[in-house]
């Protein structure tokens, strides 16, 4: 078994994909009409082979009581790790796309690892682990 897909909720089906696919270089994998106003729709990161291997977001337009969790998923922690083979390079697309980081980049025993915000204010680490 695997992970194949979180629930990640936006204002915006279209709005969210702009963002991901803009700012991050995510993948949509699926953007299907399911009637009644929802969509399925899944972004997945650029090197998470988009072929069913890789995790995906799912992008749900929150309705009703839902939409005061938007920006707020992680109860304001570090929700997501967007994991990186070359910080560096990544970084600097990110900012150069206009990704708002927390923070400057920082070396942990870990790995290099820089906190950003997404479009609706949840953080996300991204982060090259150390070899």
């Amino acid at each position: 078994m695997r992970l194949g897909a979180l629930t990640y909720l936006v204002r915006d089906y279209d709005e969210a994909i702009a963002w991901f696919t803009g700012r991050l270089g995510f993948v949509l994998t699926a953007d299907t009409d399911l009637g009644a106003g929802k969509r399925w729709v899944t972004v997945t990161p650029p090197d998470s082979g988009n072929g069913g291997g890789g995790m995906a977001l799912l992008l749900a337009q929150a309705v009703g009581a839902q939409a005061e969790m938007i920006g707020r998923q992680g109860g304001g922690r570090v929700f997501l790790f967007l994991h990186s083979a070359d910080f560096a390079a990544d970084h600097a697309a990110m900012r150069a796309k206009g990704v708002v980081f927390l923070e400057e980049p920082r070396t942990e025993a870990y790995g290099t690892v820089a906190v950003f915000e997404d479009l609706y204010g949840n953080k996300w680490d991204l982060i090259e682990h150390a070899r």
